[in-house]
């Protein structure tokens, strides 16, 4: 095994102009259909957990006044970042099966021509 010979391959590979193939154009599809459900996911599950510490920061009296409404508003300030946490999944599992949905006879179409030119 020559590993110049491999090294060398493998980067003429990276700087060689790239030919839309069809497999690209699948894995393309696919990500369109994937990124709504993870970007509002992450989205959603980072806002959240930020409402939920700053509830539990107010119920701490870490910040605020310290008195008890601000205590009360604290804690239901958190339990609203709970409940968006504990939902937050669903959400995700509604996205993602209506994005697939949508791009599903694309992609079936296109594995299929995959497959067949094998």
């Amino acid at each position: 095994m020559n590993t110049d010979k491999i090294f060398a391959e493998t980067l003429a590979n990276e700087y060689a102009p790239k030919s839309a193939s069809k497999v690209v154009a699948l894995k393309k599809l696919d990500r369109k259909a994937k990124n709504p459900a993870n970007i509002f996911t992450y989205s959603f599950g980072i806002i959240m957990c930020l409402v939920f510490g700053t509830g539990m920061c107010l119920a701490m009296q870490v910040i605020g006044p310290a008195t008890t409404a601000s205590f009360i508003f604290g804690i239901v300030v958190g339990l609203v970042g709970i409940v968006g946490m504990s939902v937050n999944y669903s959400i995700y599992k509604k996205l993602l099966e209506k994005g697939k949905q949508k791009y599903a006879f694309e992609i079936m179409e296109l594995a299929k021509e995959i497959c067949e030119a094998e």
